[in-house]
């Protein structure tokens, strides 16, 4: 029996803060996957190798978590003032399914390294030496990102010394700032309200505050739920039942954010809303064995992706996180100690990170200008991927 050989599309393996995902211009990709539908989805869960029962992604680029199962389509933009789109694709593991409700945080911090080495940038706006302002549109989520990438020589900087919790080695800082992560036309607290009484048939009613900020994420209090706020990943993502109660709680508040109209909707919006639980800061010892002090830190903060506990955090919740912080009456400020204040240090499962917020108060509710925080990215292989020429 004859099968269709395999074909090969030029890629970029990258990894972005303590995310790595595949990354492609948009004009390398097939014809047919040039456009969204059902054989981009396919092509990019043959390469990322889900759906797969087996929960390994053995056969694809994917690495078997949230943090790693992620897709990037990149092309020249021809929205004003702007210098690349930048189309971000969550693949669910042991699913046929590609989440394109939101944006990646994490990865972000790859996309003007990457814009500038494939040439989307224009190269009067890359100086010798110094930082390179690359100005990027989310087409997912249709906002402003800008990231200030070091170039040396002409080229991006990857090495250096900046060190990220959650990253083993040290590189190059990239600083990202997310402008207006919340449109004035938008509702940053969907319900109207900086906390609710979220209602969990079964589970039980919690104290939540529910924005819309950088992505959109349900946040509670640890102690309501049974945590300290302490926890690393084993203590949540070896606990079926708890996983079950998160999801759970997670699509009550997709359904009370309006994003989607039933519960039952949820299985197909795995990406948004994240739910996370904070704390008031207290010692723990993160992941890597690096111990933690309160006194370093503001709140202690943990959330979900697809399903399970990160390992350290996404950067879209870190917007979240730093907005929240910033407005106050907030279940996040109040787990820092309430009060103004245009940064916060948090600690999650890998060790801490900071985040700044710049929020004010207007007659029509709460507006954040942006929200900045440093992360950092370099290649980890480039060639072509392969995958089989029937596949999508």
């Amino acid at each position: 029996m004859a099968h269709v050989a395999q074909i090969k599309i030029p890629a970029t393996y990258m990894r972005g803060g303590t995310s790595k995902g595949v990354f492609f211009n948009l004009d390398d990709l097939p014809k047919t996957a040039q456009i969204p539908g059902e054989a981009r989805d396919k092509l990019l869960l043959r390469v990322i190798g889900s759906p797969d029962p087996y929960g390994k992604q053995t056969d694809g680029m994917g690495g078997a978590t949230s943090s790693t199962s992620k897709t990037v389509i990149l092309t020249k933009s021809e929205k004003a003032d702007h210098d690349v789109d930048y189309l971000f694709g969550q693949v669910s593991i042991d699913k046929p399914f590609v989440d394109w409700s939101g944006n990646c945080g994490n990865l972000t911090a790859a996309v003007g390294s990457f814009a500038i080495s494939s040439g989307l940038v224009d190269a009067e706006r890359i100086p010798d030496n110094g930082t390179a302002v690359v100005r990027i549109w989310q087409k997912n989520i249709e906002k402003t990102i800008v990231a200030h990438v070091p170039i040396t020589n002409g080229e991006v900087q990857e090495t250096g010394d900046f060190e990220l919790d959650g990253v083993t080695f040290p590189a190059a800082e990239v600083e990202v700032e997310f402008i207006s992560p919340v449109d004035a036309s938008e509702a940053m607290f969907p319900t109207g309200n900086l906390v609710d009484d979220l209602e969990v048939p079964g589970i039980g009613t919690f104290k939540a505050t529910m924005i819309n900020a950088g992505i959109p994420t349900v946040f509670l209090n640890a102690d309501e739920i049974g945590y300290t706020g302490a926890e690393l990943q084993e203590a949540i993502n070896g606990d079926p039942a708890a996983l079950e109660c998160f999801e759970t709680i997670r699509a009550y508040g997709a359904v009370h954010m309006g994003l989607i109209k039933n519960i039952e909707e949820a299985a197909g919006r795995q990406h948004t809303p994240k739910v996370a639980f904070v704390a008031n800061p207290q010692d723990y010892t993160s992941s890597s064995g690096k111990q933690v002090n309160a006194t370093d830190i503001d709140l202690n903060v943990r959330a979900l992706s697809m399903g399970k506990l990160h390992h350290a955090m996404m950067g879209t919740a870190a917007v979240a996180i730093g907005t929240a912080a910033a407005i106050p009456g907030t279940l996040v400020n109040q787990a820092a100690g309430g009060g103004e204040r245009n940064s916060v240090t948090f600690g999650h499962p890998s060790g801490t990170l900071k985040v700044g917020a710049q929020a004010s108060q207007t007659e029509g509710g709460w507006t954040v200008e942006k929200v900045v925080m440093s992360r950092s990215a370099r290649v980890l292989m480039e060639g072509w991927v392969h995958i089989p020429g029937d596949a999508f």
